[in-house]
């Protein structure tokens, strides 16, 4: 995918870039051509980032970093840009920046975000730019109907898969996501198991990113 840096005249980037000075700890972004403003997290929602980071630890080190509030450059439109919760990303993504403290998608292998004020775009919008993004997993948590979202396997500027999981439930984080990664042999497995003998599928608690208080 060709990433293209905003180009002259950028009026959106130039009011986020005051919004962001002008509220320290929102997040700002422009998705679809708008800009959106969230205010800082909760505890539940800080708490859901803080277990899931634990939860995706086997992703830490083996070519892969897990991150909060990095950047991801769109190529929905010049100015677009979108800073998920929490990503694993490739080792080295800080030389893939392209502007405004981004970097370019290619980098990303699964974006999490976890349901606020934002929520319609989170459900709507975002899926669809990160999509055109190329981001091969995209996962909310949606507090309000209890139930967590997984977006996979983007294809002409959509997923084509989506799989919800209601709370109480446990996951599987798509295989994809760990695909080139140098992930130590599970010396348990020969393969059969469709994990071409990498370490054991990492799992996920529906409930980890559902906390309200």
């Amino acid at each position: 995918m060709t990433v293209v840096g905003p180009r002259a005249g950028t009026p959106l980037l130039d009011a986020a870039e005051g919004l962001h000075e002008a509220l320290p700890g929102h997040r700002v972004e422009i998705v679809g051509g708008r800009l959106l403003v969230t205010p800082p997290p909760d505890s539940g929602h800080a708490r859901s980032l803080t277990r899931l980071t634990f939860a995706l630890a086997p992703f830490q080190g083996h070519g892969t970093e897990v991150v909060q509030g990095v950047g991801l450059w769109l190529p929905t439109g010049d100015e677009d840009y979108a800073v998920p919760d929490l990503a694993v990303v490739e080792v080295g993504f800080g030389k893939h920046a392209v502007a405004f403290n981004c970097c370019a998608p290619e980098v990303f292998r699964m974006v999490v975000e976890i349901t606020s004020s934002n929520r319609i775009t989170d459900l709507t919008t975002k899926p669809q730019s990160y999509a055109a993004a190329a981001v091969p997993v995209y996962v909310v948590g949606d507090r309000r109907r209890r139930e967590v979202v997984v977006f996979s396997d983007p294809r002409g500027g959509e997923y084509r898969s989506r799989a919800v999981y209601p709370s109480g439930e446990r996951f599987l984080v798509p295989e994809v996501v760990r695909m080139g990664s140098d992930f130590p042999a599970d010396p348990r497995s020969d393969g059969s198991d469709g994990t071409d003998g990498a370490g054991p599928p990492v799992e996920l608690d529906v409930d980890d990113f559902l906390i309200v208080e």
